[in-house]
């Protein structure tokens, strides 16, 4: 039943209640953000739903405008937003929409899509998530090829409420923290392409590993 239609619809009830109840906080954060960085206030990016579906994702920006590395662009008010996970509230439109859903593997830019190997593509089965597999065992500190394994072992398995809840719990955990908002040695994330410039380990898809 979860399966069928429940993760749908608690989807949707949990974006709309967060949407409604938040928008408080929601317009705080759009004020910091317009005094911190200016405008725009959202940052959006076309992402790849499921399918491979482009859909633009929306996000509260984190960084200054320009074309400088990350590291020059970002601020300490955009590192604490980060690190909080509050620049990703917005994406509960996202969830409302349909586009993603509270649980699942996070959205990728639409040019990692040909990168992919096959086994890697069935995390594009799915809707992607706000919270995943990978992002409960770390965030952006847990390497690309163990991120897109989490990814495809979430994606073959049937959705169970349980599960999808213990993920989210466990990635609420490491934002209060404010744990994993960077991969080691990069000020945000390194991309997947330059990953596999540098020579990264291909990605091994099995069982539970």
């Amino acid at each position: 039943m979860y399966a069928l239609w429940g993760k749908a619809a608690l989807d949707r009830s949990v974006a709309a209640l967060v949407l409604v109840l938040g928008a408080p906080v929601l317009a705080l954060l759009a004020l910091a953000v317009l005094l911190g960085l200016g405008r725009p206030i959202l940052f959006r990016q076309r992402r790849a739903g499921r399918h491979g579906a482009p859909f633009t994702l929306l996000k509260f920006r984190t960084m200054r405008e320009g074309a400088a590395p990350d590291a020059v662009r970002l601020n300490g008010f955009g590192r604490w937003l980060r690190a909080s996970g509050l620049d990703e509230l917005p994406q509960m439109i996202n969830v409302l929409r349909g586009e993603m859903s509270l649980v699942g593997p996070r959205p990728l830019p639409c040019d990692y899509t040909p990168l992919f190997s096959a086994a890697e593509a069935e995390r594009l089965r799915i809707r992607p998530g706000l919270f995943g597999l990978a992002q409960a065992r770390g965030r952006n500190a847990v390497p690309w090829a163990q991120r897109l394994a989490c990814d495809v072992q979430y994606a073959r398995q049937v959705p169970e409420f349980t599960t999808d809840m213990k993920l989210a719990l466990a990635c609420g955990v490491l934002l209060l923290r404010g744990h994993g908002a960077t991969m080691p040695g990069h000020a945000t994330s390194a991309r997947l392409d330059e990953s596999l410039t540098l020579g990264a380990a291909p990605v091994m898809v099995g069982g539970k590993g």
